[in-house]
């Protein structure tokens, strides 16, 4: 099962400080993954992804993320340590994979894209192929040529792409965000009903259009376990000792730095809430009207 971090600061921060310099960071977990639910597949060596905005909107690069992906193993790719010493960001999504559908390929590896949003996927849709073509038909001509791989993943990208009122939009409110997320685990719930699935979907979403970022913990189940899901938050999350031995500091009542991660980055158990099952949450602006 794949492995995931989102991080959200009101300063940019360096992406080694996120995804190669702790000791329990999304790279190292891809092979020492203390809370993964799938133990068949105890490594994430499929490939990488690593996506971020820019500090200061530039009108010539335009508002879209930036996202850089390899099929290589992420602990073994030396431009990622480079990239990562060299960028600062005030919005990073990271994921490791471990594929449960689709070939091993660039195109399968997280995040994806369109225009502002970006999106990625811990766990998965089950009996995908069940409901694949049902999907693909709700989906607008626009949307449906959005897909360049085959993963039940970012087919499920499409389908949220296509519960937005306007996929182009220059902006997107909380609430918009929010409300395709629901719309998006619903139409995949009622597919899988009147495809007469059983078996339970994991669906860990995390999207975001550079500014807000919209979270799911869910599994379609009343019996089964969702995959695991954390969030921390503080004023500062720095490295307090040599080794890469990072914690979330919380000097007051400020929410400078916000992070979801498939699981803590850091050994200290105040600094990680884990999320309930079943449960969406929000990081957006505080200027946001959103409750």
């Amino acid at each position: 099962m794949c492995r995931l971090v989102a991080v959200k600061s009101t300063t940019p921060i360096q992406l080694a400080h996120l995804l190669t310099r702790p000791r329990h960071s999304i790279i190292n977990q891809a092979f020492d993954s203390r809370l993964r639910l799938d133990l068949r597949r105890p490594i994430n060596g499929d490939g990488f992804g690593v996506g971020w905005y820019d500090s200061v909107e530039d009108e010539e690069l335009g508002s879209q993320p930036c996202i850089f992906k390899s099929i290589t193993p992420a602990w073994n790719n030396a431009n990622l340590t480079r990239i990562a010493e060299k960028i600062k960001s005030p919005l990073v999504f990271g994921h490791v994979r471990a594929t449960t559908a689709g070939s091993l390929s660039q195109d399968n590896c997280h995040p994806w894209s369109f225009g502002k949003i970006m999106f990625m996927h811990n766990g998965g849709i089950a009996e995908f192929e069940k409901i694949k073509r049902t999907l693909q038909a709700s989906l607008t001509d626009e949307i449906f040529l959005v897909p360049q791989g085959n993963t039940d993943s970012e087919w499920a990208f499409a389908l949220y792409l296509s519960k937005l009122p306007d996929v182009h939009a220059s902006n997107f409110s909380p609430e918009i965000l929010r409300k395709a997320m629901l719309e998006t685990i619903a139409h995949l719930n009622k597919m899988a009903r009147d495809a007469g699935i059983r078996e339970p979907s994991l669906l860990n979403f995390i999207v975001t259009d550079g500014s807000t970022i919209v979270a799911s913990r869910y599994v379609s189940s009343r019996t089964d376990e969702a995959a695991s899901l954390y969030f921390s938050s503080g004023t500062t999350f720095n490295e307090y000792a040599p080794g890469g031995h990072y914690r979330m500091s919380k000097s007051d009542k400020r929410e400078n730095i916000i992070m979801i991660a498939s699981e803590p980055l850091t050994f200290e158990k105040a600094d990680w809430m884990e999320i309930k099952t079943n449960t969406l949450v929000d990081e957006h602006p505080p200027d946001s009207n959103y409750r």
